[in-house]
């Protein structure tokens, strides 16, 4: 390839000597200015280090989507953990506790998983309107986003209750949890004395 580099240049600029300053009363300088060029690009092939054939680009391992899918899950639970406690909650066993002091633990948990979710997470109602207000679902709805129950008879459009509007998420903030085992959620803390 260095070769078909150096003889390309070499072959025109030695037509061009050709064409130009070709003198026919002197032989040897007319060769002089066709074989010189040629000469030269094969010395310098010769003498200059080869080219380093390009690098492969790096494959840079990508994420399987279920793995990316789980880690932001495991992130978000994290910081249900870390904000409120979430995991703690759900783990305990409430049956010795009065409804007093359900709610009121509940009321702590509330303030902080809400504070963890609106810093990482931006949502927004499926569909506009307060629950027990009237709503007609029309033809190409998607069944992933409205859910329709009761006595669903016929085609759309459909008119109905609003019992629960829905959730879509906006926009999602994770923090990369680098150096850290995904799947802890919360560390053990042991208090040294």
């Amino acid at each position: 390839m260095n070769l078909l580099i150096a003889l390309v240049p070499a072959a025109a600029l030695a037509a061009g000597n050709y064409l130009v300053a070709a003198q026919p009363a002197c032989i040897a300088c007319t060769a002089w200015l066709v074989a010189g060029p040629f000469v030269l690009a094969l010395l310098l092939v010769a003498v200059l280090p080869r080219a380093a054939a390009p690098e492969a680009p790096r494959v840079v391992a990508a994420v399987p989507a279920a793995e990316a899918a789980e880690q932001g899950a495991l992130a978000l639970l994290a910081a249900l953990q870390a904000d409120g406690r979430l995991v703690d909650f759900l783990e305990e066993d409430l049956a010795p506790y009065g409804d007093e002091q359900v709610g009121g633990a509940a009321r702590d948990i509330h303030d902080g998983c809400q504070r963890a979710l609106r810093e990482r997470v931006t949502l927004e109602p499926v569909l506009a309107g307060g629950e027990g207000e009237a709503v007609t679902v029309d033809a190409g709805f998607d069944p992933a986003m409205i859910r329709l129950t009761g006595k669903v008879i016929g085609s759309p459009p459909f008119r109905g209750v609003l019992r629960h509007a829905g959730w879509r998420v906006k926009t999602v903030t994770l923090p990369v949890r680098r150096g850290q085992d995904p799947h802890v959620i919360a560390p053990a803390e042991v208090e040294i004395s």
